[in-house]
């Protein structure tokens, strides 16, 4: 358990009842009453953001946060099916809001990290940077080239992403899956 001056940031706790994250903490006295800590909570599971004040007798359970490794299988109709490490068998899906953005540099097979609260997954933990194929890219044309330009190209899991003008069809980009951005060609 978590004295009310131990709820700090980056921290999980049980609070009504789900697992929140404790985004910001600050703990401080109003003139001569008993201090507390002002906090902004994020909940795990539906990522909505609360503040709560946590007085000098409150106290709150530690977060039982696993994390286990999942292997990505296919993405359908916004459904994306995930599979354990090592039992094809034991499928099952996850619903788009909890990859985010990041899930469409997604590889069929590519093993990831889930963490999980109660048998229920809340996060996705992809690698910080993965190597894809253009799959599809537009010619380069002659032209101005003073100025950098970018175009739109389709990888190999369907996403389309702006990259230099001298990106060609079949090359290999890292892309940095936090940002959703370019980052270099892999030679």
């Amino acid at each position: 358990m978590y004295d009310y001056n131990e709820i700090t940031v980056r921290k999980f706790i049980v609070f009504e009842g789900e697992p929140y994250e404790v985004m910001s903490s600050h703990i401080f006295r109003k003139q001569m009453r008993k201090p507390v800590n002002d906090t902004k909570l994020k909940n795990l599971l539906n990522g909505r953001i609360v503040e709560h004040s946590f007085g000098a007798t409150d106290k709150v359970y530690q977060a039982e946060i696993d994390s286990k490794k999942i292997k990505f299988l296919y993405s359908n109709k916004g459904e994306w099916w995930f599979c354990e490490e090592n039992n094809p068998a034991a499928r099952f899906k996850i619903d788009e809001s909890v990859l985010g953005n990041s899930g469409k540099f997604l590889k069929p097979n590519t093993v990831v990290e889930a963490s999980v609260f109660d048998e229920h997954i809340f996060r996705v933990d992809l690698p910080i940077k993965v190597e894809l194929v253009v799959k599809e890219a537009p010619p380069v044309l002659r032209g101005d080239s003073s100025k950098s330009g970018n175009k739109l190209v389709v990888l190999e899991t369907g996403a389309g992403l702006n990259v230099p003008m001298f990106v060609v069809e079949g090359d290999v980009v890292r892309i940095n899956t936090e940002t959703g951005e370019y980052v270099e060609r892999v030679k």
